[in-house]
């Protein structure tokens, strides 16, 4: 629930304990009046009380559950996050969020998520309606639906949790539709729309917002396409901040996507404007804005329409818009995750990474998440699935510890994309174990600092040696990774000679071993005594490693910045 807004509400000083420790706005106090107060207002509610307190308090306020906000309990001695409703508004995957913040069990009771079926009003990327509620329970009850595609999307894949299987209840058919056409379900159906429709859209400037709405609603209408399958607007770069266009997509809820109108000018298109060629240097904008967007293998569904002040026109997706979002996990401990790390795991499809890293984000996977696991050591083929999955539609998240653009993946991804198909990537950052470990330390890198790994073998041992001498020479404060392993036993040593050659031996120096996991353990010393310490080193280690300003002041190590 990254960019949603989240309060916890506490009575008890144990209560307010736990609340800290959650990255939500907190306020103590009257219950029953912060919930009134709130429950317009917030996308989620963690109430740190007694279960009884909370259902009396939510009762009387309860609507409807596409619209209540998520709400979720948590008892005072912090064991239990509770999903208690809201669970269309992701009141079950905020339980878990708080369960990995504050080390709770998790308690979901949505019969679905039980069985480890979807719910198919929360798929991700499709608008459901019809008897949800009674092909869910037949197929709780062990019969699945038949699932029915139309043509049109006959290339456009299942959403992932839907399997191709018929065996719906003797006399009683129960089906899933999918089709982007403007249908009612029928008895005992439900009828998915994918977001597989693309508007083009080009006005005059200064265009009635009104006549727009109304030019895109009638193409709709006329062609029996469902509004709920628009997935994006899109127009030429002059009209990024059309108050009509921009009004269009905000109602429909989707995005806005523009490109340059030299770009417009190539795509071939059925209709073109020698008199808009003129004025904007493309001969088409709807429909060429349209097929742009809508990708390759895209069809033009609704040729250009036109009213006084605007055009419009339609293309169909042969498939979805896959995204590729590299993620850093952070250290391990769910505290030091981003809510955007969460969000990008949690709204993925697909959740790839070396098997550890996947491990560290099991509470944010569910049955909806394939878990593609990979060795160490296959880096390469690890990204390069990644980003194939991504080119062919999928939602892809490829997770690393830490930052993913800190020795980990995020070059990586980048210099192998224009390989495999360049799909739309998102980095996510992470925080990684050089500023873990300096706050843990206190504040080592308080002044300028460096971060540099010794391991040699993807970088020639020389060229390492050579930054190291920079480091030592400009007198910066240093974290090391990958400083030792049971193969690389001397590279560390040598790394803090060419440091105590430039540095008082009084320098703070500590080593930390597995940051925010289980087990970490801190050790702190000098320069003059790293003997004592380099056998403690692996490769779980961070070494730190003060400039000539920095030192111990009890437990801390501090680099002053010179505010004094």
């Amino acid at each position: 629930m990254s960019d949603q807004i989240v309060v916890a509400i506490t009575l008890t000083s144990a209560g307010a304990a736990l609340a800290d420790r959650l990255p939500f706005r907190h306020q103590r106090g009257d219950l029953a009046a912060g919930v009134a107060d709130l429950w317009g207002a917030v996308d989620g509610l963690v109430l740190i009380c007694a279960t009884g307190i909370a259902v009396r308090t939510i009762g009387p306020l309860l609507v409807d559950k596409h619209q209540d906000p998520a709400v979720v309990c948590v008892d005072d001695g912090g064991r239990w996050a509770i999903a208690l409703a809201g669970g269309h508004r992701g009141a079950n995957d905020l339980a878990r969020q708080v369960a990995g913040l504050i080390d709770a069990e998790p308690v979901v009771t949505t019969a679905t998520d039980d069985a480890g079926l979807p719910a198919l009003d929360t798929l991700v990327g499709f608008h459901a309606e019809g008897d949800i509620a009674g092909v869910t329970r037949a197929w709780l009850d062990g019969a699945p639906p038949d699932v029915a595609v139309d043509p049109e999307l006959s290339r456009w894949p299942l959403p992932p949790d839907i399997p191709p299987l018929s065996g719906s209840l003797p006399g009683e058919p129960r089906q899933v539709r999918i089709t982007d056409r403007a249908v009612e379900p029928g008895p005992n159906e439900v009828v998915l729309r994918p977001a597989s429709l693309v508007v083009g859209v080009g006005s005059s400037s200064g265009a009635d917002p009104a006549g727009i709405a109304e030019l895109v609603a009638t193409a709709l209408r006329d062609a029996e396409l469902a509004p709920q399958s628009v997935g994006l607007i899109a127009s030429v770069d002059l009209k990024a901040r059309e108050p009509g266009i921009v009004a269009l997509a905000a109602n429909l809820g989707v995005e806005l996507r523009t490109f340059p109108a030299e770009g417009l000018a190539q795509v071939v298109v059925p209709n073109p404007s020698p008199v808009v060629d003129a004025a904007v240097g493309t001969p088409s904008v709807a429909e060429a804005a349209a097929l742009a967007a809508a990708g390759p293998s895209a069809t033009l569904v609704v040729p250009k329409q036109r009213s006084a002040e605007a055009t419009v026109a339609i293309a169909r997706r042969a498939g979805p818009e896959g995204h590729l979002a590299v993620v850093g996990l952070g250290p391990g401990d769910p505290a030091w995750r981003t809510p955007a790390a969460a969000a990008a795991v949690g709204g993925a499809q697909v959740v790839i990474g070396y098997g550890p890293y996947v491990d560290l984000a099991a509470d944010l996977t569910g049955p909806q998440h394939e878990l593609v696991r990979s060795p160490i050591g296959a880096e390469s083929d690890r990204c390069a699935e990644a980003l194939d999955r991504a080119a062919r539609g999928q939602r892809v998240a490829l997770v690393c510890s830490g930052d993913p653009g800190v020795y980990a993946m995020a070059s990586l991804a980048c210099e192998l994309a224009p390989a495999h198909g360049s799909p739309p990537m998102t980095v996510v950052p992470g925080v990684t174990a050089a500023l873990a470990g300096a706050a843990l330390l206190g504040a080592p890198l308080g002044h300028d600092h460096a971060a540099v790994s010794l391991s040699d073998l993807l970088t020639p041992w020389p060229v390492i040696e050579k930054r190291l001498v920079a480091v030592a020479e400009g007198d910066m404060a240093v974290s090391f990774y990958n400083p030792r392993s049971g193969r690389r036993v001397w590279q560390l040593d040598r790394a803090l000679d060419i440091l105590a050659d430039h540095r008082p031996p009084s320098c703070p120096l500590a080593v930390l071993t597995d940051v925010g996991r289980p087990g970490q353990r801190i050790l702190r010393s000098t320069l003059e005594a790293r003997e004592k310490l380099v056998p403690c080193v692996d490769m779980l280690s961070l070494v730190v490693v003060g400039s000539s300003t920095t030192r111990w002041i009890g437990s801390r190590m501090v680099t002053p910045r010179g505010y004094t």
